[in-house]
């Protein structure tokens, strides 16, 4: 039979690096304490800290570990091309076997009636570069500056949000039927207008009430839409 992986999850405050040491054994028999202290060192991990200085390693943390130690064991991948890694795992990104992490594959699209629960499935909390944008909407560079001069798609500081991609997926699906990103300005500022509406009654910050209305403004822009097309 084979023998249970230990599970990660350990009391709130953390666990202790003797601990978390146990649990990588189980995986990783060559791995020491000074390994994990050397690679705390170099901005792989950074645990918490007690007041006595001493080290307590959140389940993120283990998790952490665990992926640095299999892309140095199975990839033969350098610390500096893994903090790599990590950087873009942080920005929302999620591990590929055999290669850097990606943005999701599988982010919900839009539904054609859109009801509360579905209002906010794209909002997941990624930060792309313009490359990974590009790869992960599979659009080309023409089109995002395209879609960018008009207003369609807006970085956040230097990056990019998951409804970047699925608005940009949407784009690249009007085209064939001869449909621009000038062509769709109009979706844009009705969207600016509802969302000043929600935002009046809610305020600048985003809760449930405001997921709430914004599901039925979407609800409403489909049907309105809906209602004047040709029967």
């Amino acid at each position: 039979m084979a023998k249970p992986e230990p599970s990660v999850e350990g009391p709130a405050e953390g666990r202790g690096i003797g601990e978390v040491l146990q649990l990588l054994q189980a995986e990783f028999a060559d791995v020491t304490i000074s390994k994990i202290r050397f690679l705390e060192a170099e901005g792989l991990v950074t645990p918490a800290r007690t007041s006595s200085g001493y080290r307590k390693f959140s389940a993120a943390d283990v998790e952490r570990l665990r992926y640095v130690l299999t892309a140095q064991r199975d990839q033969y991948l350098p610390l500096k091309v893994i903090k790599e890694h990590l950087g873009a795992i942080d920005r929302g990104l999620r591990p590929a076997a055999g290669g850097p992490p990606v943005a999701p594959s599988s982010l919900p699209e839009p539904p054609r009636l859109p009801v509360a629960d579905d209002f906010g499935a794209a909002g997941i909390d990624l930060k792309l570069t313009r490359e990974e944008l590009r790869a992960a909407a599979g659009i080309s560079a023409e089109l995002l500056g395209e879609l960018e001069g008009h207003g369609l798609v807006v970085a956040r500081g230097n990056h990019y949000d998951g409804d970047a991609i699925v608005i940009a997926r949407l784009a690249a699906d009007f085209a064939p039927y001869g449909i621009e990103p000038r062509h769709l300005r109009p979706f844009r500022t009705a969207a600016d207008r509802e969302a000043g509406l929600i935002e009046q009654v809610t305020g600048p910050r985003r809760t449930e009430q405001t997921e709430e209305l914004a599901a039925l403004a979407v609800r409403l822009h489909a049907a309105l839409v809906r209602s004047r097309l040709p029967r």
